[in-house]
């Protein structure tokens, strides 16, 4: 088994890296694949969620986690906010505002704040070229072809 070693890397050797399947955590498409698959074999033990639709519709993702859970919001919770409350707790500004996202470290011993670019859908364009998108979009097709799952 090869060893990691965490360097700086730039967005292009990054973007290399990425594409080949080489990451501290194995094959970024491996990952996913193997949870939704187990998704949709045990649907009743693990929520297969993505972040674009947590983004385009948070309250009705927080209500159908609850639900998951078996710990539905009673009406009164609704009407009163509580859907709300939470997504605003679980927000991008309020989780990287935190004092130990701000300030703490990983167990690798690097900054906290390396979890926290923006948190905003489409903002891979401030980083990949056309051309690398276009190659991206064709790797995702390869690796989830069959599989009923679209990134």
């Amino acid at each position: 088994m090869a060893t990691w070693k965490w360097t700086i890397f730039s967005v292009i050797d990054a973007y290399v890296l990425f594409c080949k399947g080489i990451s501290p955590y194995g094959p970024y498409w491996d990952n996913v694949l193997s949870y939704w698959k187990a998704s949709i074999e045990r649907s009743q033990n693990i929520l297969f969620l993505r972040y674009e639709d947590l983004q385009g519709d948070p309250q009705f993702y927080v209500k159908r986690l609850a639900q998951f859970l078996g710990q539905p919001f009673s009406l009164q919770e609704e009407e009163t906010g509580e859907i709300q409350r939470i997504v605003d707790l679980c927000s991008f500004e309020s989780l990287s505002g935190l004092q130990i996202n701000k300030t703490g470290t990983h167990v690798w011993n690097f900054s906290n704040t390396v979890f926290f670019r923006k948190g905003e859908v489409g903002d891979w364009k401030n980083y990949l070229t056309i051309g690398m998108a276009e190659h991206l979009d064709q790797i995702i097709k390869q690796k989830l072809d069959g599989s009923g799952l679209t990134l």
